[in-house]
């Protein structure tokens, strides 16, 4: 047996406790390997994209607006993000002016406030000073988004910073978030400058009361030829917006322009008799030379309904009138018998306003249940004998200029044997030039679809337009789309469009008439614009 001496056994138990501890102070000191899930780097790109875009929205809602005078008008202009871009003028409580003045993810906003009383007064005292006026407003307006694009920058940097600052809780990623932020809104002012249009003005879009520009801003082509008559016309008008909470009709009018042939086109009113009003209105209001109705006037086209047709004898102006699907030959008997109504059918022709006209029944009753249906095949036969017919009128020497049928399906099959053909049946508003040259307009509902305003969870709007055509060569010069806000609605807008040819510096194609045709309406007499209207999104086909 080995003895241990005591003295190294109590020494060994002594020091134990002293090296356990240094044991685990030892295992602690060395590193810990953990396995962390690092996002993939798609989603950490789209995580500061959001961060980006959601912290710049916020800065331009809290500081990106700008307090800047606009002439006699005191405005706060402010930069939104939008998908369509472009420039909104809110004329409160009056309604709103659209622009599409760039394409550009950002809106450049525009709220009127006040009326300046003391620099309104200036101009009504000194009318030499509204010689200038153009110049001050450009001058005023350049200043102003000089000074928002300057806030704005400051804003969305700041705003993106400070979220990417609360998110990251890492500086350098959050002054990445900012940079990303201000690089952003340099393109989108890029992009804007880029597709700038400054001819946007000749065709607004209005909305609310302002809907009513049609009798007080002029027609736009004599904006262009014009210009120096329009700009006081224009100051008269600023000068007298103090007025309209009182007494609308201070607002300068213009007379009619001679060289203008209007055409009140109407379709699918489907019983609605508050239509009646709405068309008696627009004549008044557009000096309208003739009125075209391209069917469904009726709802099931029964004798017990005639009684509704009587004010069409009583509008103020020519009514043209085809079948629709819904009125019947009884429908068809009844106005025949009306003075002042030209029912067309099979081809026939009738001249109205300056203006020859032809159309033809749509070829299929479908409240008759009994009659089996034939569908697109009967509508294209029909149109081709229509096609046949103003064919047979070109050879005779005496062209047709509008072609009339209920459904678009008939209309299409008259490309190429007319300028203009109008249509209705889908309740809804389309323009196109189809492939011969022929150009389509299909009217929406002025009755609001009727009784079937009720079915859906929204009312069908009351739409119509007004065409302007030239009395020299009959051709198409510009439209207005007015719809009114369905049944128990009280909204109401109107918009200005101009087909390609006629747009400002557009080129002609051969065989296209000259915009600047003695009589065309871009020659207007002197002092006489016309009243219209507005805009489309884009230049229209």
């Amino acid at each position: 047996m080995v003895r241990v001496p005591v003295a190294a056994a109590l020494h060994r138990v002594r020091k134990a406790p002293h090296a356990l501890a240094r044991h685990y102070r030892a295992r602690r000191a060395q590193p810990v390997v953990e396995l962390v899930h690092q996002p993939h780097p798609y989603a950490r790109a789209l995580s500061l994209v959001t961060v980006v875009l959601f912290g710049a929205w916020l800065g331009l809602l809290i500081v990106g607006n700008v307090r800047a005078p606009v002439g006699p008008m005191d405005t706060t202009m402010t930069l939104r993000p939008s998908l369509t871009g472009g420039t909104k003028i809110n004329v409160s409580p009056l309604g709103a002016l659209e622009l599409r003045s760039h394409i550009a993810p950002i809106r450049l906003d525009v709220d009127v406030d006040q009326l300046d009383p003391v620099r309104s007064q200036a101009l009504v005292d000194h009318p030499e000073r509204l010689s200038g006026l153009q110049d001050e407003v450009t001058r005023d307006v350049g200043h102003g988004t000089l000074d928002l694009a300057v806030r704005s920058g400051v804003a969305v940097v700041s705003g993106a910073t400070a979220l990417g600052l609360a998110v990251y809780r890492r500086p350098r990623r959050a002054l990445a978030a900012g940079g990303l932020a201000l690089t952003l809104l340099a393109a989108s002012g890029a992009t804007a400058f880029a597709t700038w249009n400054p001819k946007s003005v000749l065709e607004p879009k209005f909305s609310g009361l302002l809907s009513s520009a049609p009798s007080v801003v002029g027609n736009a082509r004599s904006i262009v030829s014009e210009f120096d008559v329009y700009q006081k016309e224009l100051a008269r008008l600023v000068t007298n917006v103090t007025k309209l909470y009182d007494v609308t009709s201070t607002l300068p009018a213009y007379a009619p322009d001679p060289s203008t042939i209007r055409v009140l086109h109407v379709s699918d009113i489907h019983l609605n008799p508050a239509s009646w009003k709405i068309i008696a209105s627009l004549v008044k209001q557009y000096k309208i030379d003739a009125i075209v109705d391209s069917g469904d006037t009726m709802d099931h086209g029964t004798a017990a309904e005639n009684g509704f047709l009587d004010p069409a004898a009583d509008l103020g102006a020519p009514y043209v009138w085809v079948r629709g699907n819904h009125d019947s030959q009884v429908t068809q008997n009844y106005l025949e018998r009306m003075d002042n109504v030209h029912v067309l059918d099979e081809g026939r022709a009738v001249s109205v306003a300056g203006l020859r006209f032809a159309g033809i029944g749509d070829p299929q009753y479908t409240p008759d249940r009994s009659v089996q249906q034939a569908g697109d095949p009967a509508e294209e036969l029909a149109g081709a004998r229509l096609s046949s017919f103003l064919n047979d009128q070109k050879a005779a020497g005496t062209p047709v200029d509008i072609a009339i049928a209920h459904n678009p399906v008939a209309a299409r099959e008259t490309d190429g044997e007319v300028p203009l053909a109008l249509a209705g049946h889908l309740h809804h508003s389309e323009m196109e030039v189809m492939k011969y040259g022929t150009r389509l307009r299909i009217e929406g509902s002025t009755g609001g679809s009727g009784l079937r305003a009720v079915e859906g969870k929204h009312p069908d709007p009351i739409e119509t337009s007004i065409l302007y055509l030239d009395r020299d060569t009959r051709r198409l010069q510009a439209w207005d789309e007015i719809k009114l806000g369905g049944l128990g609605l009280t909204t109401a807008e109107v918009s200005r469009h101009l087909p390609r040819e006629n747009q400002p510096g557009a080129s002609l194609t051969p065989g296209t008439p000259s915009p600047s045709t003695p009589g065309s309406p871009s020659s207007p007499t002197p002092g006489t614009p016309s009243p219209t209207t507005p805009r489309s999104p884009s230049p229209s086909p």
